[in-house]
């Protein structure tokens, strides 16, 4: 599977539709191309779309990791799912998304940030993404830190 780069800026027309961009079509598996996963990110403000087989092997991964005979683990699972919605794909290469849920990341302009994240991407309102951004020097220090395991 290739992975998903870049950032790209799109549009919401006022009934929440928006084109995923072509480039970002042209990854998703041929398969899995009509429907994706979208749930609501639990620490910032973004939307993040899954793969179908991306969501299915991190639900996978979770009842693997989980003691779903745990209540805690069970409802952490529950938690986890119950923040996500298939979304279909038009046959233009758009999904529908609510207004509550673009509106619970601060699109009120119908202005959206697209960004990829290797094996999924994340819509954002431009604004807050810059905002989240790391300062350069410290994104590189951190980024030696962790890579070099120190």
């Amino acid at each position: 599977m290739s992975t998903f780069l870049g950032k790209y800026d799109a549009k919401a027309d006022v009934k929440g539709r928006i084109f995923i961009p072509s480039t970002y079509r042209k990854i998703l598996p041929e398969a899995e191309r009509e429907r994706i996963v979208m749930r609501h990110d639990l620490e910032k403000d973004c939307l993040i779309l899954y793969p179908q087989s991306i969501w299915e092997n991190t639900v996978n991964l979770m009842k693997s990791t989980l003691d779903l005979w745990d209540t805690t683990d069970q409802m952490i699972l529950t938690q986890f799912t119950s923040l996500a919605e298939f979304l279909d794909l038009d046959s233009q290469g758009r999904v529908l998304i609510s207004k509550k849920h673009l509106q619970s990341i601060g699109i009120e302009n119908q202005e959206v940030l697209f960004v990829g994240m290797i094996d999924r991407f994340s819509i954002w309102n431009k604004e807050r993404y810059e905002k989240a951004l790391l300062p350069n020097e410290e994104f590189a220090k951190i980024l030696k830190q962790r890579m070099s395991g120190k």
